[in-house]
């Protein structure tokens, strides 16, 4: 299962969710495993199967209204209410001011301890996306990832096949690199997988005969993109080396592939001499979104085949 730490989640969301660290710095290398963001206002009075280790704890306008009407020693009981399981970070919204025992109590069980000047339900919103996307079930996949036609195309088949040369070709018609070789694959919800390209790959693209190339330097910051949703898998293959049976002329079985559990509609496209397959990719992109508007050649074909047989046999 995918993770991050609390360094890290405090390192890249400090800046947009005006994160402040003001207690329990002891504790960053802890885990979070789940994308899910709680407000903890029944453990504040003793509920404390409402209280979720690993979690996001998010105290806003009504938990710190609570507390502070609180005395001392009720203060002192609901915060070691809160802090009973293993918290993963607390953050403290609206800019309200942190009462001396939750500052104590971080530092204590040295849990990460946030302030932030944001509402509560805004910050909850925006921690729970990034959440999502920091926390998602991932696997790295080979081949080349392109977005055609607003697409995400997954480019796969053998070494040397031609993979890296039709995304050139392809980025040389304006449409964008992702991501080359290795493509890093997250589910971010039930039905969508997305691909991102690891840090150390990112705008490169591995030419056959020219090496590496920059493609953001080559054809400018528009050719290139970090991430996109995969729609679509271009499977090329060689001809000759293709079964006569799997050479469907009418292609009436569409083929899928399985990634993340995510099924992903697939293509399968022969190489052989003169083929242009830039453009087979743009058509196969194409024909993919008139087949997801219910516009399906196949089937047209067939039935017009059905009706002009059933006009002649009324005809005799």
């Amino acid at each position: 299962m995918a993770h991050i730490s609390v360094a890290d989640l405090y390192k890249q969301i400090r800046s947009k969710l005006k994160l402040k660290w003001v207690a329990g710095q002891a504790g960053g290398s802890k885990v979070l495993t789940s994308g899910t963001v709680t407000k903890p206002s029944l453990a504040l009075i003793g509920h404390l199967n409402y209280v979720h280790p690993n979690r996001v704890q998010v105290l806003g306008c009504a938990e710190m209204d609570y507390l502070n009407q609180l005395s001392i020693l009720a203060l002192q009981q609901a915060v070691a209410n809160l802090f009973s399981t293993d918290l993963a970070v607390v953050i403290v919204a609206n800019g309200e001011k942190v009462p001396p025992a939750l500052l104590e109590m971080a530092e204590k069980q040295q849990t990460p301890l946030f302030t932030s000047p944001m509402m509560s339900p805004q910050l909850m919103e925006l921690l729970s996306h990034y959440l999502a996307i920091a926390t998602a079930e991932s696997v790295s996949l080979h081949g080349v990832f392109i977005e055609v036609q607003g697409f995400g195309v997954l480019i796969k088949g053998s070494a040397a096949i031609g993979k890296s040369e039709l995304a050139l070709e392809l980025i040389s018609r304006g449409h964008r690199l992702v991501a080359d070789d290795i493509v890093d694959f997250y589910r971010i919800s039930p039905e969508r997988v997305e691909g991102r390209c690891p840090e150390l790959l990112q705008d490169f693209l591995e030419v056959r005969g020219l090496g590496i190339l920059n493609i953001r330097a080559l054809f400018g910051d528009n050719a290139v993109k970090p991430t996109k949703p995969l729609d679509l898998i271009i499977q090329l293959a060689l001809a000759d080396e293709m079964q006569p049976m799997a050479l469907d002329r009418l292609n009436a079985n569409r083929q899928t592939e399985r990634v993340l559990d995510v099924e992903i509609h697939k293509v399968v496209i022969p190489i052989a001499a003169g083929r242009n397959i830039a453009v087979l990719v743009e058509v196969a992109v194409r024909n993919h979104m008139l087949l997801l508007r219910g516009v399906n050649a196949t089937k047209q074909l067939t039935q017009r085949q059905k009706q002009l047989m059933l006009r002649e046999s009324k005809q005799r």
